[in-house]
């Protein structure tokens, strides 16, 4: 019994350009992707034309017409929001300069967001900005 000996010829099929058009196609759709980092409790904000732009870094509390009250992303209390205040840890920095952000529904009473206030300039943070929308 003879056995040949020939190579036969194999089929290979080069993946190389596939990958290159997969991974341009990655790299689009991840620049052209634009992320917002927004807290997931949603309010009405008061409309204003005289607002201007601040730093969103720092400490966000969120006032709900209902009365609910979130510190970050955390539901808090007016008795318990002077707490979470003071345990904060301001990284190095002064609580005078901290940045503040206070969201706060358009129907939250005035007397609440100065309860609010009151609270945060007790515990030292006096860097407070109101968030409103664009008309």
């Amino acid at each position: 019994m003879r056995v040949s000996n020939r190579k036969k010829r194999g089929v290979s099929v080069d993946l190389t350009p596939m990958i290159d058009v997969v991974f341009q196609l990655i790299l689009f759709f991840l620049v052209s992707t634009t992320f917002a980092i927004l807290p997931a409790i949603n309010v009405n904000l008061p409309e204003s034309t005289t607002s201007k732009g601040a730093e969103i870094a720092g400490i966000t509390i969120t006032m709900h017409s209902n009365g609910k009250i979130w510190f970050n992303d955390e539901q808090v209390t007016f008795s318990s929001l002077g707490a979470r205040l003071s345990k904060f840890d301001t990284e190095d920095r002064k609580k005078e300069e901290y940045p503040v952000t206070l969201e706060a529904d358009e129907n939250v009473t005035n007397g609440s967001i100065v309860k609010v206030f009151d609270i945060l300039r007790n515990e030292g943070f006096v860097s407070i900005n109101l968030r409103t929308s664009d008309k």
